[in-house]
């Protein structure tokens, strides 16, 4: 069979094809399991005049209300 069902033929595909689908199952329940949880999550922004198009001082013009 020359390594058919070796690690590089069928079988090694079915793993990696079962792989990707795991991950993106597990990557998509994690997607929504964060968006349920701060979908009632409301941010305040002060001073939104002097927030600035490209700058890590951004972060704080937002507050979290809860």
């Amino acid at each position: 069979m020359n390594g058919l069902f070796g690690i590089n033929g069928l079988l090694g595909y079915l793993v990696a094809v079962v792989l990707v689908v795991a991950l993106a199952i597990i990557f998509g329940v994690l997607a929504v399991t964060t968006q349920s949880a701060n979908v009632q999550n409301q941010y305040k922004i002060e001073n939104y005049q002097d927030i600035k198009s490209n700058s890590i001082d951004n972060k704080d013009f937002f507050q979290n209300v809860q």
